[in-house]
């Protein structure tokens, strides 16, 4: 049997009684405002004259990576955690944004909507409203379940995820944009088919790779050919030719150890920091050392001054709005 997320009133109830039992005495004023708006329909509060009550939404079954679920045909007020970008390829706004403290938010996007910090209370989900929300590989079971209880909850699955256009094509379908996405996708291939000649003509075969300083303790990590942010854009798209290390990489990225440093026939690094920007005082600090340390002086890339730092937030997502993005940085500092 399919789940229901039209279920909400009793759960909204349940979910908010839980709330004000952990915030207590300790609530701001924010917190109290919220509760309040959630309570909204709840008995002993005024409540809608029946002829100013919604009609009743149209709904259809789908299958997620957790089974059958029933979703709203046509939702409108959409969550799609840290897949923003697809709804906003698609044209539409999301009721929240992604953000967790240690990481921050897709600036890239530039939404102006509210926050929801996923390290936190469900409470900024409830009083949002969804119809619909939109989860990945970040919600495990126990996540879809609280999610389920606010509003029809949907989890990508995982074959489906590491593929930029069938995401794109699955998330129009249950919004019921599935035109707009075919549009968007045309837009999409003949931008790469631009992209990639213009960089075959200014680098051929000479090999790119992408690393990412971790903020904390200046470590590396390298992505390989499989990593779901930039292989398929990069490799598989664009046709770019990466070092023999990240080609025979099975996992999407591994911290880079000095072994392998002197080993790393990158012609091409782009670099990114784990968090904040390259102008941020300890990063280009970081930054500096690493280009001036003998190891890394080895690598080609280093030698010939070709190492890249770039924005972080779109780099790390190999949805379609940023990899128009990505594309964009290439052509700039490859090709021009």
């Amino acid at each position: 049997m399919a789940r229901s997320g039209f279920m909400k009133t009793g759960w909204i109830s349940l979910i908010t009684a839980a709330m004000i039992t952990v915030t207590g005495c300790g609530s701001t004023d924010n917190q109290d405002q919220a509760a309040a708006t959630v309570n909204t329909n709840q008995p002993g509060q005024a409540t809608a004259a029946p002829s100013e009550a919604q009609p009743q939404t149209e709904t259809r079954v789908v299958t997620d990576a957790f089974g059958e679920v029933e979703i709203p045909v046509n939702p409108k007020r959409i969550s799609a955690l840290y897949r923003e970008d697809y709804l906003v390829a698609l044209g539409v706004t999301p009721i929240v944004q992604y953000y967790n403290p240690m990481w921050g938010k897709q600036d890239y996007l530039k939404l102006d909507v509210p926050l929801f910090d996923v390290t936190g209370s469900i409470e900024a989900m409830l009083v949002s409203q969804p119809d619909l929300i939109i989860g990945a590989g970040e919600v495990d079971a126990a996540q879809y379940e609280l999610y389920s209880k606010v509003a029809p909850t949907f989890r990508l699955p995982d074959d489906v995820l590491a593929d930029s256009r069938k995401t794109l094509t699955l998330i129009a379908d249950l919004l019921g944009l599935s035109d707009k996405a075919e549009q968007v996708l045309a837009d999409y291939e003949a931008r790469i088919v631009d992209v990639k000649e213009k960089l075959n003509a200014a680098i051929g075969d000479e090999k790119l790779v992408v690393l990412r300083m971790n903020v904390a303790d200046k470590s590396i990590n390298i992505f390989g050919i499989h990593n779901t942010f930039v292989g398929q854009i990069l490799y598989e798209d664009l046709g770019l030719k990466a070092p023999k290390f990240a080609e025979a990489m099975t996992e999407g990225n591994i911290v880079l150890s000095n072994e392998v440093i002197p080993e790393l026939d990158a012609d091409h690094i782009i670099l990114l920091p784990s968090n904040g920007t390259w102008e941020d005082e300890s990063n280009a600090k970081a930054l500096e050392e690493m280009k001036a340390d003998p190891l890394w002086q080895t690598v080609p890339a280093f030698k010939n001054g070709h190492v890249y730092p770039v924005e972080r937030s779109y780099w790390q997502t190999g949805a379609i709005t940023a990899n128009g993005l990505k594309m964009d940085d290439l052509l700039r500092l490859l090709a021009s």
